[in-house]
């Protein structure tokens, strides 16, 4: 299978705008240098393979949901609830700092 440059950064753009993020904001969450993720959507280049793994990482998804753009992030599963899905979504959008405020708020809202 040839892959497309098109759709990798057609579906890079897609999660940067459902995050509201910029391409700087991604390159701190994936700790890919800017300059780096800029030449992927100015040359409309296909990252590697190891990169496209950073930045899945940085959007927090596998690479299986990036090469499957119907799939939701959050699957509605009947494990989840619809707050417990708007908690992760609006995680997601959080940068690092304020990831691990949330999640130290959260131990101690549990006590732990």
């Amino acid at each position: 299978m040839e892959l497309e440059s098109n759709f990798v950064t057609e579906r890079m753009n897609q999660l940067l705008q459902e995050r509201h993020w910029t391409i700087y904001r991604l390159a701190k969450e994936s700790d890919i240098a800017y300059s780096s993720l800029n030449n992927i959507f100015v040359r409309n280049t296909v990252p590697s393979v190891l990169t496209l793994e950073k930045i899945c990482s940085g959007f927090q998804i596998t690479l299986s949901q990036f090469f499957e753009p119907d799939t939701p992030i959050v699957a509605n599963s009947d494990m989840l609830s619809t707050d417990e899905r708007d908690i992760i979504e609006t995680y997601r959008t959080l940068c690092k700092s304020d990831k691990q405020l949330f999640k130290a708020y959260l131990d101690g809202l549990a006590k732990r």
